[in-house]
């Protein structure tokens, strides 16, 4: 049993004898285990105890235990306690959920405070092989299906090469007793389920269920390695525009001369909140009509003509009134300059217009364009849909909805912001005096 941990440890480099390590101490028989061996092996340890207040009298008989074991073996312990149910209530989360949390949150202070490497914790073979059925149950992708890692972060898991059969017989054969929670025999939540009927169900199958299963999900674990190298470099390929913000484009035919599109969408879009179920049904949309729209909690992904156009959702769009001359705010990014001159150079910026003074009636409005929004477009005759002249700018859907104009006090659109300014403004030869209206980003003028 320690040369096969040992063994273990070593492959994937988890811990060190020259560092201090604190190990996660329930005073089940796998936790007990993982605090002998890794006290046999010589490395250098403390312990760490929490009381959830779940089980009552059993709670407290489990802390009493890993006290008495921790003075024995000589284990600097620490213990906390916690009202795992009020804050599982205040932050609306289940308790198991809370327990984690708290549990998680202690760990990493506590490594802070006492200069540990890392948090040694007692999952084992079976415990990989129950969380992949689990995922497998959900229908999980591929890396729902590598089941737990070796390690994650400063969290490791030394045990997880062994079962929890072979720790409780290496428990009896030194000896060594230990306490059970009585909630991991009631088969009322999916993984006492799995534990206590479905695995022994395999097991009678093929007595080596278990061991097969783990093995799969190393291969998967390997697998899913060659898979994120290969995204990473089709997503520095193909995905346009900033990677760390917003907004991204990708080519759809492109993608779809990929060996796997839906994979490489859920491995693009995943991180942005966007599920399973929509990455499919937008790999289905691809060869579809424009202006599919799907949304995760804080995205939006849109299908604009042959492109998916990732963006963060923004926050609702503003109207500002400018009633004179001046500086306006228009948000923490934006302000709009205007000012009057008998100065009459034309400006050619995109972000500046010159207008006629004598044409412009106050007060202006800046709002987003909206639904049958008209103007006479800047060089060309009669009216026409701001809509239309946004397509022929090839602007893309999400570019349309955070349009901005100007209106005068008729409700006159003077400028797409921009864009164009309106040909009913423009600058005449008998034009005296103008009007230069300027957006400038950073809120600066």
């Amino acid at each position: 049993m320690l040369n096969k941990v040992a063994d273990f440890i070593g492959k994937h480099q988890l811990l060190s004898h020259d560092s201090l390590h604190l190990v996660a101490l329930s005073g089940g028989a796998d936790s007990v285990a993982l605090l002998l061996i890794l006290q046999r092996l010589g490395y250098r340890i403390e312990a760490a105890h929490c009381n959830f207040h779940l089980r009552g009298e059993e709670s407290d008989r489990d802390e009493d235990f890993v006290k008495s074991l921790c003075k024995k073996l000589g284990v600097p312990l620490h213990v906390i306690h916690f009202d795992t149910k009020e804050y599982a209530s205040i932050h609306q989360v289940s308790i198991e959920m809370a327990a984690r949390d708290l549990r998680y949150g202690y760990f990493r202070q506590l490594c802070q405070d006492i200069g540990a490497a890392s948090v040694c914790v007692a999952h084992h073979r079976d415990d990989a092989v129950e969380t992949l059925l689990m995922n497998l149950l959900r229908g999980s992708g591929i890396h729902g299906l590598t089941g737990i890692r070796p390690k994650n972060g400063q969290v490791v898991r030394p045990l997880l090469c062994v079962s929890r059969e072979e720790i409780e017989e290496y428990l009896h054969s030194i000896g060594q007793d230990y306490v059970t929670d009585s909630t991991n025999l009631v088969d009322d939540v999916v993984r006492n389920k799995i534990r206590l009927h479905v695995l022994p169900l395999l097991k009678e199958i093929n007595p080596k269920a278990a061991e097969n299963i783990f093995k799969t999900s190393r291969y998967l674990f390997e697998a899913e390695r060659i898979i994120d190298q290969s995204v990473c470099a089709q997503k520095t390929r193909l995905i346009q525009g900033n990677p760390d913000g917003f907004p991204q484009t990708v080519s759809i035919p492109q993608l779809l001369r990929l060996p796997s599109p839906e994979i490489f969408l859920y491995e693009w879009l995943s991180p942005y909140g966007f599920n399973t179920t929509q990455t499919e049904q937008i790999c289905s949309c691809l060869n579809g009509e424009s202006g599919k729209e799907f949304c995760s909690s804080a995205y939006t992904l849109v299908i604009d003509r042959e492109t998916l156009i990732l963006a963060s959702i923004p926050t609702p769009m503003k109207t500002i009134k400018i009633p004179e001359e001046g500086l306006y705010r228009y948000d923490e990014n934006t302000c709009f300059k205007v000012g009057r001159s008998n100065d009459l150079l034309i400006s050619k910026s995109d972000d500046c217009v010159t207008l006629d003074a004598a044409t412009v009636r106050f007060p202006l409005t800046v709002r987003p364009v909206q639904t049958g929004d008209r103007f006479c477009p800047f060089g060309m005759e009669g009216h026409r849909l701001v809509s239309d002249f946004l397509t022929d700018c090839k602007r893309s859907l999400i570019d349309k909805r955070r349009q901005l104009v100007v209106t005068d006090r008729d409700g006159q659109i003077i400028w797409v912001v921009g864009l164009r300014s309106d040909n009913r403004f423009r600058v005449t030869e008998k034009t005296l005096e103008i009007i230069r209206l300027t957006i400038s980003k950073g809120g600066s003028s």
